[in-house]
């Protein structure tokens, strides 16, 4: 298995990072090492798990400075990243790196599920240089594609890796890009390279949208200046500004449209938040590029987590009642190692929920007849229909390699 260097930044968010940290040392690549790059307090929380963590200290909201600082602490070929409001499976990062024993390979992108546990969130898109997303059906299993400086294979920050020497080479994350398209800007240069990118549908991992400075635990924003900015900056170095801004403009009203429609925004803060889209688009347009030297100082030595690798892994599965008894069930085989998964159905219309909880279980819960897709009818999940579907996906994703 190839050695890979993950790196997770955290800004404020110690508790979400914790949480990350206690999925990462469930996982089953037996040799993995763990840069974090948080804020102090994330720092300290992170210091108190007991790991051989390679950890930096950095607190500003610019998360391509963050990554190059992570990238220069890694000392593995392959780099992955994942977000701190994301938990990864356990079988999350074999997956994703295998690709790379093809020497072709510079990067590599798996899925994303929803808090439901069985809504995607994100699957395969590609991306074009005026920075819109084209999603295309990838099937079922690993597949290698070539890009260009106009389109690319799409990669989510929150699950992505890359060849070291091929990010270093072509100057690492661009820090012009404080949070949006960061990623797509890297993936356009990569595939400008000839390298290849692979998609992986079976690597996964589980986000839920923490809040944060710039939108509120209900994905609604709170503040579009930076989504201003990056765009005016990959429109200019990629694609065509005077076509596809007023597009990606018009995108971003009718997203505050429609918030406002259910009642989460009101007419004032449209104004305000396009005020902010605008000023943002103003800034980004004059910015400069800064990307970390092809080579630098030689990173300090890898530094592997202890005791991950292939282990056992338990479904439990009850009702809902029966939560208390099976609980302590689960914690019983935790302490064995295991990884385990404990199926909660009640029989209402409960919608269902995927979750790694703070014992490091997995749990999934919801009624026998809830909505399992967050605009899903009611209804479409019978006890037996959900208990296959919840299976077989747990199943075919704790398999090893």
């Amino acid at each position: 298995m190839t050695p890979t260097s993950l790196i997770i930044v955290s800004r404020h968010r110690a508790c979400a990072l914790i949480r990350a940290l206690m999925g990462v040392a469930q996982m089953d690549h037996p040799a993995f090492e763990v840069i974090v790059v948080a804020d102090p307090d994330g720092i300290r929380a992170a210091q108190t798990l007991g790991l051989p963590l390679k950890l930096a200290e950095y607190d500003q909201p610019n998360i391509s400075a963050a990554r190059n600082i992570g990238l220069g602490l890694a000392a593995a070929p392959v780099v992955a990243f994942l977000d701190d409001d994301a938990v990864p499976e356990p079988s999350w990062l074999s997956r994703l790196v295998a690709p790379f024993s093809d020497a072709r390979v510079t990067a590599a992108g798996g899925f994303v599920l929803g808090r439901s546990g069985l809504a995607w969130q994100w699957q395969a898109a590609w991306v074009d240089g005026d920075g819109f997303d084209h999603p295309f059906d990838a099937g079922p299993s690993t597949s290698l594609h070539s890009g260009t400086a106009s389109r690319a294979i799409k990669t989510q920050g929150t699950n992505c890796a890359f060849r070291r020497e091929a990010l270093l080479a072509i100057g690492g994350f661009d820090e012009g890009y404080r949070f949006y398209l960061d990623e797509a800007d890297v993936n356009l240069r990569l595939a400008a390279t000839g390298g290849l990118t692979a998609v992986v549908p079976d690597a996964v991992v589980h986000h839920g949208y923490a809040p944060s400075a710039r939108r509120r635990a209900d994905r609604v924003p709170t503040d579009l200046t930076e989504i201003g900015h990056s765009l005016a900056l990959f429109t200019t170095r990629h694609g065509m500004p005077q076509t596809a801004l007023p597009r990606h403009i018009a995108e971003q009203k009718a997203r505050l449209i429609r918030h406002m429609i259910r009642g989460a925004l009101e007419p004032r803060d449209i104004t305000r938040l396009m005020d902010g889209l605008s000023r943002g688009i103003a800034s980004g347009q004059s910015a400069v590029t800064k990307r970390i030297a092809a080579v630098g100082v030689a990173p300090p030595a890898f530094s592997p987590l202890p005791n991950t690798g292939p282990r056992p892994g338990r479904f439990l599965f009850g009702a809902a009642k029966d939560r208390t008894a099976l609980q302590k069930t689960a914690l019983r085989a935790r302490k064995k190692g295991e990884v385990v998964t404990l199926i909660l159905l009640s029989r209402g219309l409960s919608p269902h929920r995927h979750r790694f909880t703070e014992n490091g279980v997995w749990e999934q819960s919801g009624g026998r007849f809830g909505r399992s897709f967050r605009n899903g009818k009611r209804f479409e999940w019978r006890n037996a229909t959900a208990r296959k579907l919840i299976e077989s996906k747990r199943l075919a994703l704790y398999r090893p390699l």
